[in-house]
């Protein structure tokens, strides 16, 4: 039930017909465990706070650094060196003193997530790293829990919602992770300080409509988001039959099939059969025009538009910086192209 004072908070999003008095107690009945309070979680965190978002639980067990502040706009220079879980619990308290905060300052492992994740009805996935990734949504799969994920890169931000109703989960975009140490995080590549501000707000947003049963919800569906050229592509994400969490996959005997090559195989394909190999590389123009191992460029975003291009005859090798957009490059067109396709493991700068 809500109180006067509530009623009165909420007031600009009682009044929206799709939301109503109903809506804003499906918020408040709500719980949300967000994973990283860093610069995906501090708007997600903000902006579900100040929704009225009833419970909400945040894994994280780093310490604001001065770095984080160009893009973490939760802290302020007077947080450095305290604890990034308790910090944000402190200040979402006292945006809404009517909803409940839990802090976890723990690193999210195989031992503990389980038990953590278990006690949310929603997940939201702000990590930066694949160990993470992988982990979450793995355990949001075996407990039957809505994954909404975001992800940024330099200028570009994902968004999706798994595992949502029976929909595709994470793996049925990327099967396999890759090593963490080989892929640059925001810590080695940079980032745009506005970017996980607007990545964020979305990822809020489809909590807000998971709860509240509004419009259409980002499952089975992939958003990518690109900063330089305002970019919005929406990629539509097949449930594969093949994928299987970590726990499954202990279960089974044979491995998953995946189609990544070293570049060691590139290059001898590129020297012994160059008349059956087809080079593609799917980052941004600039990023081809400042370097590329040849072949041509057909940007992630323009793959499905262009796909009648691509030749059938010959072996599609779709490259990038780390081996993430080329193996996305495969999944988008799998069921619209029938020859042979591989991606670059790990990318160009392995």
């Amino acid at each position: 039930m809500l109180k006067k004072e509530e009623l009165q908070r909420y007031n600009r999003q009682i009044i929206l017909p799709e939301v109503g008095i109903n809506g804003q107690n499906m918020l408040k009945n709500a719980s949300v465990l967000m994973i990283g309070a860093g610069g995906l979680g501090c708007p997600v965190l903000q902006y579900l706070a100040a929704a009225g978002v009833g419970k909400i639980g945040i894994v994280d067990r780093d310490v604001v650094d001065i770095s984080n502040l160009q893009r973490q706009i939760l802290y302020n220079a007077a947080d450095v060196g305290k604890p990034k879980a308790r910090v944000a619990k402190q200040k979402l308290e006292a945006l809404n003193p009517h909803i409940f905060i839990q802090e976890y300052q723990v690193k999210l492992s195989a031992e503990n997530a389980e038990s953590i994740i278990n006690e949310y009805d929603i997940v939201i996935d702000g990590s930066d790293n694949f160990t993470t990734r992988y982990l979450v949504n793995d355990t949001c799969v075996d407990l039957g829990k809505p994954l909404v994920f975001g992800s940024i890169f330099k200028f570009e931000g994902h968004v999706a919602v798994f595992n949502y109703q029976g929909g595709p989960n994470y793996r049925d975009v990327f099967p396999e992770p890759p090593a963490d140490d080989e892929v640059p995080n925001c810590d080695e590549i940079g980032v745009i300080g506005v970017l996980p501000g607007i990545i964020g707000t979305y990822m809020a947003n489809e909590v807000i409509k998971i709860i509240c049963g509004l419009g259409e919800v980002l499952s089975g569906k992939f958003l990518a988001l690109n900063m330089l050229d305002n970019s919005m592509t929406v990629f539509n994400v097949v449930k594969q039959t093949g994928t299987t969490t970590q726990k499954q996959q202990s279960k089974i005997e044979e491995p998953v099939l995946n189609q990544e090559i070293s570049m060691d195989t590139v290059n001898n394909w590129v020297q012994q059969e160059p008349e059956n190999i087809c080079l593609i590389d799917v980052r941004e123009t600039y990023e081809y025009e400042d370097f590329n191992i040849g072949g041509i460029n057909i940007p992630l975003y323009e793959l499905t538009e262009r796909i009648d291009t691509l030749p059938v005859n010959k072996k599609l090798v779709f490259y990038c910086q780390t081996g993430q957009r080329s193996r996305m490059a495969i999944q988008l067109i799998k069921s619209k192209y029938t020859g042979e396709m591989y991606s670059v493991k790990n990318g160009i700068f392995q």
